[in-house]
């Protein structure tokens, strides 16, 4: 059965906190993030004037 209030109005115990306690001792690597550091990528977005004086990444 779906605990949702008919008028769809929250509880006071639905509200977020302003502050939550962390006990980052517990907490653990995420086993789904892109562990190569070798393949860090930086991206740049020229505005249109400048990418036409350089049209390469070669200095």
């Amino acid at each position: 059965m779906n605990n949702t209030p008919v008028d769809g109005q929250q509880s006071p115990s639905d509200e977020l906190l302003h502050e939550y306690s962390f006990d980052y001792q517990k907490a653990k690597p995420n086993r789904f993030a892109n562990r190569n550091e070798a393949k860090k990528l930086n991206i740049v977005v020229l505005d249109e004037d400048v990418a036409r004086v350089f049209t390469t990444s070669c200095s």
